[in-house]
């Protein structure tokens, strides 16, 4: 019973060794249970003809079987020794955790507890900090990581538990996708774990991966809606913080109400507002106009020690605001594909069409956003164009939607109308926009729920006529 057992996790764990399914076969058969045999038979292949066929001697099978058992009990003996270290790690790590009052507000650690690291490879953007508010001490903040491999989960937890007196009481950790150099951002990323902290410091850690831990995970639908909405929440306040930046750079001075931002063309820096937006724009605005008016957001320095504030330390300190990057664009030559960044975080993946050698390698600036250039929205640039910088380069939509993934433009960026019209809302005017040969992956990264603005102001430009290439 016992080899029984451990054959059907086995098999469970490698579908695709034949020799497993014939063991596991072999038992049911000494069972007396010929159906499920049968089936494992069937699933081993050439292997049951083998040692059936050839009518393998006994001993022979018996120490096919030894070495099978033997290889895969001892690989479980290693990952279960590298899960020991870690839980050790982690262990070590609470039992050096000091005694410390559960805070009252969120966001509060001092400097000295940020945490630096590499995964960032540009300038930070814009660093705000909008936990003025009071929150109750058990509501749910949320971050997101890579945590798809045991040291990506266990790296993540030494940041976190070596900066106790930043963690939230329920701090919520979602789990993005890697895609060589980059962390995915979807809006259906799942939990990865949870940390919650009691009253005396005490950390409970809540694992929501199926290989830690041989358990039932718990239902909480509410969690999970409250997760997708922290991730549009997210997506808005980076979009309005860029906006903002724009604004600062162009006028000298930060703005004194959204409406400044979301004017006719051509001071359209942003194409509509949100709800989110309008919710946080004083806070947002009143953090970046601290830094200094009219700077460059990477020289911004909102708390002493000039700490370059990065993704990673949002996650340990329960940050409101956790993109610290500006947000940017990058268009792939190589792969015909558009994607919107911020630092190593992918947010969007589109595919474009381009014009291959007319298409030149280089960095622009969205200089002005029209909807429906030359008046019509199924006109030859579709119903939204974005200018690169002043040159007659352009991202625009496209009256040929079979020209999407080839080389056919004079030298423009073509999109699709829904993926253009989600473009235009998601950039500012002013943001940063770099044409480049083989960065970005092929895979496609849209939501289902398309990302939009409430567009109230004109934001035509009839006296023009756009000889876009």
């Amino acid at each position: 019973m016992k080899d029984l057992l451990y054959l059907k996790k086995y098999v469970e764990l490698h579908s695709d060794n034949k020799m497993g399914w014939y063991l596991l076969g072999k038992e049911y058969e000494k069972n007396g249970e010929e159906g499920k045999a049968n089936y494992c038979f069937n699933q081993s292949g050439e292997v049951y003809e083998a040692f059936e066929l050839s009518k393998v001697p006994d001993d022979l099978w018996m120490e096919h079987q030894y070495k099978v058992l033997k290889e895969g009990r001892d690989k479980e003996r290693r990952l279960n020794k590298i899960r020991n270290l870690l839980l050790g790690l982690v262990m070590i790590l609470l039992f050096f955790i000091p005694t410390i009052n559960v805070p009252g507000q969120l966001g509060t650690s001092n400097v000295d507890e940020q945490i630096v690291t590499s995964d960032s490879e540009q300038q930070p953007g814009l660093v705000t900090d909008v936990n003025d508010k009071q929150r109750e001490a058990t509501s749910p903040v949320f971050t997101a990581q890579a945590v798809g491999s045991i040291q990506e989960r266990s790296r993540t937890l030494s940041l976190m538990l070596s900066h106790p007196g930043s963690l939230p009481v329920n701090l919520i950790v979602l789990g993005m996708e890697r895609k060589d150099k980059w962390l995915l951002w979807k809006h259906t990323m799942p939990i990865a774990f949870t940390l919650k902290k009691s009253k005396d410091s005490a950390v409970t850690y809540q694992s929501y991966n199926l290989d830690e831990c041989d358990c039932k995970l718990p239902e909480e639908p509410k969690l999970k809606q409250s997760a997708e909405a922290w991730i549009k929440e997210q997506e808005n306040l980076l979009v309005l913080s860029r906006a903002i930046r724009s604004f600062t750079q162009q006028e000298g001075r930060v703005p004194v109400s959204l409406s400044e931002l979301v004017q006719p063309f051509p001071r359209n820096v942003l194409s509509g507002s949100t709800d989110i937006m309008k919710r946080h724009f004083g806070e947002i605005n009143a953090a970046y106009a601290g830094g200094g008016n009219g700077k460059d957001s990477s020289t911004l320095v909102q708390k002493k020690g000039d700490i370059p504030p990065t993704a990673s330390a949002a996650l340990a300190s329960g940050d409101d605001v956790f993109f610290k990057d500006p947000i940017e664009v990058i268009v792939d030559k190589k792969n015909h594909r558009l994607a919107v960044v911020s630092g190593n975080i992918m947010l969007r993946n589109y595919k474009v069409g381009l014009g291959g050698a007319k298409t030149p390698e280089d960095e622009f600036v969205i200089s002005d956003k029209v909807v429906n250039p030359n008046g019509s929205a199924t006109g030859e640039f579709g119903s939204r164009g974005m200018q690169l910088s002043d040159s007659r380069y352009a991202i625009h939509g496209t009256d040929e939607p079979n020209s999407i993934g080839r080389d056919e433009s004079n030298g423009c960026v073509r999109m699709s109308k829904d993926d253009v019209e989600e473009l235009f809302d998601l950039i500012p005017r002013g943001t940063k926009v770099r044409i480049v040969t083989g960065e970005l992956p092929d895979d496609i990264l849209v939501p289902t729920d398309r990302y939009q603005t409430q567009h109230k102001q004109d934001q035509t430009n009839p006296h023009k006529t756009y000889h876009w290439l």
